[in-house]
């Protein structure tokens, strides 16, 4: 990761306090989540300015302009001043914002893309690209897991203040997180009758059980699963009253959760309990080298039908994306010398496209 010039003299690092941070928002409380997250790690308190391009600017992006309704001209524009020290953005929908906030801003603005860019690395400053995206370059960070709002703070104070729904089940508890269809999966009738036994197995094991469901699950598998809850005083979230994820999150003694989603997967990871991955149909490699990365860390495993014991270090790239991206302003900014160059053989890329297009942190978004 390079910036302008080394600046001259003493260098004085930059405090995070005193950052501006703008946050591009598609609407999708995933992208949030990420961006949400990040903000909160660095201390900042975000400003949210939302984009909702019409047809055709939607479908042509990342490539294609801004809606013109959302120009700068406009009150409260997404790009409009007054200017930010610094961008985020996750979404595609987002990126020409992005761009076009930068060029507003006479490129002052440090800009900062969350997940695979599907116009590549000029997308942003600095892109945030999870290990398993396969995006490589001196302008991109590369952790292991999505950044997420699943801090250590938040879910102690989680366990000491459970949602009612969650402090009124017994101990050990387990949290069931249903994703649904994406790109790569496809949940049929199998998969819904796989989870209704993985409701029951937990049962009879002992556990009480709560699931949470996705804007993306098929009406099939949220029926098939709440009916099996039913038959153990369990319950699946309907959307009524406030989220329970993050109590659920916090509370639960065993996890298992859906293999589409990295976002939930990697959420259930920053728990520190054991994560069991549920597969549907389908796949891709990049979402198995996630997981099997994360299961040679000892933070999930495949469900085999029986629960095992075991504890593991909570896993959370958000701090060190945090740090990553802190430092890349510092260098933007001339305040930290810019790294050495990189060698031909050491700027490589193999991304298979642009994002994923799983948006179920928090959730129920």
């Amino acid at each position: 990761m390079s910036g302008p010039g080394s600046g001259g003299g003493a260098l004085v690092a930059v405090q995070p306090l005193s950052i501006k941070l703008r946050i591009l928002s598609d609407g999708l409380a995933g992208h949030e989540a990420q961006t949400l997250g990040v903000a909160e790690a660095l201390g900042l308190v975000p400003e949210i300015r939302r984009v909702n391009p019409r047809l055709p600017f939607a479908a042509l992006a990342p490539f294609g302009p801004i809606d013109p309704r959302e120009s700068p001209r406009f009150p409260g524009s997404p790009v409009g001043p007054p200017w930010p020290d610094m961008a985020f953005a996750s979404g595609r929908r987002t990126l020409p914002y992005l761009r076009r906030l930068k060029r507003e801003s006479g490129r002052r603005v440090f800009t900062v893309y969350f997940n695979a860019p599907a116009n590549g690395r000029t997308a942003a400053d600095l892109i945030i690209a999870p290990m398993h995206d396969g995006l490589f370059g001196r302008n991109v960070a590369t952790p292991l897991t999505p950044p997420n709002r699943i801090s250590a703070e938040r879910l102690a104070s989680a366990r000491r203040t459970p949602d009612p729904r969650v402090a009124s089940l017994q101990k050990p508890r387990a949290a069931l997180l249903i994703g649904g269809d994406n790109r790569h999966f496809r949940f049929r009738p199998p998969d819904a009758m796989a989870l209704a036994d993985i409701v029951r197995a937990l049962f009879a094991q002992g556990y009480s059980v709560m699931a949470t469901a996705s804007r993306r699950t098929p009406r099939f598998v949220a029926e098939a699963a709440e009916a099996a809850l039913r038959e153990g005083g369990g319950w699946l979230w309907d959307g009524e009253g406030e989220n329970p994820y993050l109590s659920m999150l916090a509370s639960a003694d065993v996890v298992v959760v859906t293999a589409d989603s990295v976002n939930m997967v990697g959420e259930a990871a920053a728990t520190g309990a054991p994560v069991y991955i549920f597969a549907p149909i389908g796949g891709h490699r990049k979402i198995a080298d996630y997981l099997a990365r994360l299961e040679r860390l000892g933070a999930v495993r495949p469900w085999r039908g029986v629960v095992e014991s075991w504890r593991h270090e909570p896993v959370n790239s958000t701090d060190s994306i945090a740090a990553s991206i802190l430092k890349a302003y510092e260098i933007f900014r001339g305040l930290t010398p810019p790294l050495p160059p990189m060698r031909d053989d050491e700027d490589e890329e193999d991304v298979e496209d642009g994002e994923d297009d799983d948006c179920d942190a928090g959730h129920n978004d």
